[in-house]
């Protein structure tokens, strides 16, 4: 993986007014592309890391069984959810089931699955990846934000 820091097209104070949407303490992670697999879960360890270069980092469980792929993947989206999205986090939280049966996506710039879901969506590049003990932190480079 390239850690060299690329000019993002995100600003500081981009990253800090879509962080404002984060109050309901439940994220949508997705990545992953077609015909290789997508892959999603739902994730509370979210957090900001630095607005220069905007990052952004959460984690993942050794245990999960989209591990390799997680700690494998080129990007990745975050979806923050509003209320109206709660029917989202059983469906993610699953294991051993097809999360997106039956959800329309779109392919995102970095050719994340985004959904149709959320107060804002965080496309990233995986920046760095840290040992956080039976967890991995990933850190991702803000290159895009949408709102719903």
């Amino acid at each position: 993986m390239d850690t060299s820091i690329l000019e993002s097209p995100v600003t500081g104070l981009e990253l800090r007014q879509a962080m404002r949407h984060w109050d309901t303490g439940v994220t949508v992670i997705t990545a992953g592309s077609e015909p290789s697999g997508r892959i999603g879960l739902v994730s509370n360890s979210f957090t900001s890391v630095s607005l220069e270069p905007p990052l952004v980092s959460w984690c993942v469980d050794r245990n999960s069984s989209s591990f390799e792929a997680w700690c494998g993947a080129p990007s990745f989206s975050i979806h923050i959810l509003d209320d109206e999205d709660a029917h989202l986090i059983p469906r993610f939280a699953a294991r051993g089931t097809d999360k997106f049966a039956g959800l329309t996506t779109i392919s995102t710039p970095l050719g994340t699955p985004a959904l149709d879901a959320g107060r804002i969506r965080l496309d990233c590049r995986t920046w760095r990846t840290y040992d956080g003990g039976d967890h991995v932190i990933i850190v991702g480079e803000v290159a895009g934000i949408s709102p719903r």
